[in-house]
């Protein structure tokens, strides 16, 4: 018998006579912050032939079974809640080959594996004169799970969804078996899987479209509020290739921050944007003022006015000497300047104790004023009752947008029983907030949050992002689903993973397994 199979054995022996090892499997956030309450077991593999026998001992045994790349989890959704459950990490299965771009080609393809980060893949690229183009995702998250959940670049002039760029994926299935999906959007396989929340299988393989590397610029204009919620917002973003806002509530502005494309030879620049990273400095002095913002406005009020200073400056640094960058606009090869990463010299927000709870829903671009104006309606409201409410993230709250893409599951996807019209895109409302780690752990006026939510589900047609809500959230928001994506995405589902072994708590809550 192999290592693996007595490992995974002796895993099963001890979940069969009811004594499970259980413990939490923890976000990016650390402890305290689970993806899944409960496991048994977290393995590391190394080779797709290492994940087709743990999910082939999976199904044998009818063990649950969930893949994790880096975790871009905000809340406890990842798993169902059976303890037994098996987390196989997928971060070390990380090939890149077959790279094909030829002199002179519009395009070209690539195939990677299911561990390859956003990160390891656009150094790739860039070292081989290569971009994915805009099928980006924000920061070190792996490009298989951006697939899986339905992850997405603020764009609407250009395709921004991560699976746009795949051309066909492998998937281990519930049986252990690779099954290869191609790009089809006639086929209901593909428009499960383009976004299919890890309850299909594992996806271990990807052949991606890649095109010439090339350069852009970054511009940011402060605009008053009124600017933007009486605004022609679809205006101001579907001209550029990659756009959006950050909304700053108690100073009642907006920062508008737009990128496109510029020739090779237009600036020797090379910008490189702060995505996370904060210096220690920095941190001890962002948390001493939002942990006190638990109980006092005053101190909220003051990080709010401080992070909208601090980010009206361009959060760049020139990556030949990582010497700040004082002036818009900023410009640099297209990662460096639309994602960026951390600074040598500093560290991500959450290990410096800067941790955060979030919501984002999309809804129709059609309807963004009238949303953006509830959400300030309800800003309004607590102001008249002497509540002062505020952004508690440095950015303030982020507000993103979507060109359409047909499938199931996906937060632009189109042609669905809602009567809305999304043909033109989505606006994501992406409210980041500080979640203090003293007293009860609530922020400040608590309840507003998830009365905010359940209005905006409530009285507009809404998608859940599907890593960054929580429990209730999903359970309100499926209702503005399309039933019949959902009936075809069950169909899907039952035929891949019979046993229901990749179940989640989002599918559960989808009714995938009733």
């Amino acid at each position: 018998m192999s290592t693996l199979n007595r490992v995974f054995l002796s895993v099963l022996a001890l979940t069969g006579a009811g004594n499970v090892l259980a413990e939490p499997y923890n976000t990016f956030d650390g402890d305290g912050f689970p993806a899944c309450n409960d496991v048994a077991l977290v393995h590391n593999a190394t080779s797709v032939d290492d994940i087709v026998a743990y999910v082939k001992n999976a199904s044998a045994s009818n063990t649950p079974i969930r893949a994790s790349g880096k975790g871009h989890m905000w809340y406890d959704t990842m798993c169902s809640d059976n303890p037994e459950t098996i987390i196989v990490r997928t971060e070390f299965v990380n090939k890149i080959e077959n790279f094909s771009l030829p002199e002179g080609a519009e395009s070209g393809t690539v195939d990677i594996e299911a561990g390859v980060t956003f990160l390891q893949f656009s150094d790739y690229l860039h070292s081989n004169n290569a971009s994915m183009g805009y099928t980006l995702v924000n920061w070190n998250i792996t490009m298989a799970g951006a697939v899986a959940m339905g992850g997405h670049r603020s764009a609407i002039r250009e395709d921004s969804m991560v699976a746009a760029g795949v051309l066909s994926m492998d998937i281990v299935n519930g049986n252990g078996d690779i099954v290869t999906i191609v790009r089809d959007d006639n086929d209901d396989d593909w428009l499960a899987a383009s976004t299919s929340l890890g309850l299909l299988g594992v996806i271990v393989r990807m052949k991606f479209k890649i095109y010439p590397d090339f350069k852009v610029f970054a511009q940011q204009k402060t605009l008053d509020e009124d600017d933007v919620l009486n605004g022609d917002i679809y205006g101001m973003i579907a001209p550029y290739a990659t756009a959006n806002f950050w909304w700053w509530p108690y100073m009642r502005k907006f920062h508008w921050r737009y990128y496109d494309e510029v020739p090779l030879t237009l600036s020797d620049q090379q910008g490189f944007q702060n995505t996370f990273s904060i210096s220690d400095a920095e941190a001890t002095v962002a948390k001493a003022t939002l942990e006190s913002g638990k109980y006092l406005a005053t101190s909220n009020m003051f990080f709010e006015t401080t992070a909208f200073t601090l980010w009206s400056a361009p959060n760049f640094r020139e990556k030949t000497t990582w010497q700040a960058i004082l002036d818009w606009p900023v410009y640099g090869w297209n990662y460096d300047v639309l994602i960026g990463g951390l600074y040598p010299d500093q560290k991500p927000e959450w290990e410096e104790g800067l941790h955060g709870m979030t919501l984002e829903l999309a809804f129709p671009i059609t309807q963004a004023n009238a949303m953006l104006k509830r959400v300030r309606q309800a800003f309004d409201d607590e102001l008249a009752k002497g509540i002062v409410m505020t952004s508690t993230y440095r950015s303030g709250i982020n507000i993103k947008f979507g060109k359409p893409f047909y499938n199931f599951l996906g937060q632009v996807t189109y042609n669905t029983s809602d009567g809305a019209d999304w043909s033109k895109g989505a606006i994501m409302f992406d409210f980041p907030t500080f979640k203090p780690m003293i007293g009860d752990g609530k922020r400040f006026n608590e309840d507003f949050y998830p009365r905010l939510t359940k209005a905006l589900i409530d009285e507009f047609p809404c998608r859940p992002h599907w890593t960054k809500n929580n429990r209730d959230v999903f359970a309100n928001a499926t209702k503005n689903l399309d039933p019949s994506h959902l009936a075809r995405f069950k169909a899907v589902r039952e035929k891949f993973d019979p046993q229901g072994i990749f179940k989640s708590i989002v599918g559960e809550i989808l009714g995938m397994y009733d």
